[in-house]
């Protein structure tokens, strides 16, 4: 005979809620309204895993994974302070900036938690440098594709995923920060494509991919039964209202914008604000810039937009020059905040890259050489972020970010307008 859990009461954050006794505090924050992240965390696991931290909360003054937390009567929990945003803030950033995590690239962008918890927190770039590890792809098994890059080791492929006779199909393998997620290639050669497209829902990101399949629903964002909000509140007070023909005359602010190692599709984002636009250049005067094609600094600027990350020296002193020149600086698109495509080469050592560009390439033949002069930029070891070579005061992310978006955001830096940005605005990709 089953019986009925005697309830209890818990004070999450102040607020008294009523629950049974030995229940997840996840699942009684969420029924209550309250939302703590998690990414490893998965409902009929049970004991939880506790690897991943994002759901970490305060527990009579201590740090603890929330989802470890059961319901007993006068349990006391802090979850939204400013302290455990902040920190769990900061593990996501430390998950995006541990892995290669491209999200344009992605198969799963916009059914990435991961990239669901960014949008959620307000993260534009994280305050760790980027790592950039040279990881494997896995090729090898049946029915699956393991994208290593992207594996945040939550454990739950290794608890979840068994052939129909019980044996694992993902295992941990090595230790330390070596340790990584592998398969058993024979039992996972034995699975369905139910059970396989099961795994590749299981993953939290986009580590494990379907052969046979691919992720067909983009602007997921949502995790598992938690929703995210509709307008995130760390985006929700970035901007404002649209100039009217009443307001008053304002001074005219100079902008500067430059392309470094990008595609100049956030230039040509630039170009689709149409009408904005007109509108724009009655408020703003564009000095250096493609626009204008004024290759130097005629005067001080108020604004400097910068698209595409550094991958030369080149690159590096343009940036200086445009941060000695520019009052504000703003990282335009994913290339300028985490060197998105042009990234990938970081994976690789630069000499092997500059083979497989000059003289291994599909038009290459036995007269090609890497090119070499001195008036040549010279090629970085690999490509760096803005911000890890000048300061950057606002990020704008995107590939690219949306016309409407930009347009915002210069007017609300330069003119203090007020604008609220939807949520469908502010993506990585």
């Amino acid at each position: 005979m089953k019986h009925s859990r005697k309830e209890v009461t818990i004070v999450v954050d102040g607020k008294k809620m009523v629950c049974p006794e030995g229940e997840s505090l996840l699942k009684v924050a969420q029924a209550n309204g309250v939302f703590i992240p998690a990414l490893c965390y998965f409902d009929h696991v049970d004991p939880p895993l506790g690897t991943c931290r994002v759901c970490t909360v305060k527990v009579k003054g201590k740090y603890t994974a929330g989802c470890q937390v059961k319901a007993q009567e006068g349990l006391e929990v802090e979850v939204m302070s400013p302290e455990l945003l902040d920190h769990r803030k900061a593990v996501v950033e430390m998950l995006f900036t541990e892995g290669n995590h491209i999200c344009p690239l992605c198969e799963k962008s916009g059914k990435c938690v991961l990239q669901a918890l960014g949008y959620e927190m307000g993260m534009d770039t994280p305050r760790f440098t980027f790592t950039f590890p040279g990881r494997e792809i896995d090729y090898k098994p049946k029915h699956i594709i393991m994208e290593h890059h992207r594996c945040i080791q939550c454990k739950r492929c290794v608890e979840e995923v068994f052939t129909d006779d019980g044996k694992p199909v993902f295992y941990f393998q090595q230790r330390g920060k070596e340790t990584v997620v592998a398969v058993d290639y024979e039992q996972e050669a034995r699975l369905t494509y139910e059970q396989a497209h099961r795994a590749m829902e299981i993953c939290p990101v986009g580590t494990i991919l379907l052969k046979e399949d691919t992720i067909d629903t983009p602007g997921y964002r949502k995790y598992d039964k938690m929703p995210i909000s509709a307008v995130s509140p760390a985006v929700e007070a970035t901007l404002a209202a649209p100039r009217t023909e009443s307001a008053p005359e304002v001074k005219k602010k100079t902008v500067a914008t430059v392309s470094l190692a990008g595609c100049f599709g956030c230039h040509m984002s630039m170009l689709d604000m149409d009408l904005n636009l007109l509108d724009l250049i009655q408020l703003v005067t564009f000095n250096r810039s493609p626009f204008t094609d004024i290759k130097q600094f005629t005067t001080r600027c108020d604004i400097g937009l910068i698209e595409g990350g550094c991958c030369s020296d080149e690159n590096v002193e343009v940036l200086r020059k445009f941060r000695e020149n520019c009052e504000i600086l703003v990282s335009v698109g994913a290339c300028a905040i985490n060197g998105n495509l042009p990234a990938l080469r970081n994976w690789m050592p630069l000499e092997q890259t500059m083979e497989e560009a000059y003289l291994q390439s599909a038009t290459s033949d036995e007269t090609a050489v890497i090119p070499h002069h001195e008036d040549l930029p010279k090629i970085l070891d690999k490509v760096y972020p803005c911000h890890e070579v000048v300061k950057i005061d606002y990020f704008i992310p995107g590939c690219p970010p949306g016309a409407d978006h930009i347009y915002k955001v210069v007017q609300n830096l330069l003119f203090g307008t007020k604008f609220n940005v939807p949520y469908e605005e502010f993506k990585y990709d």
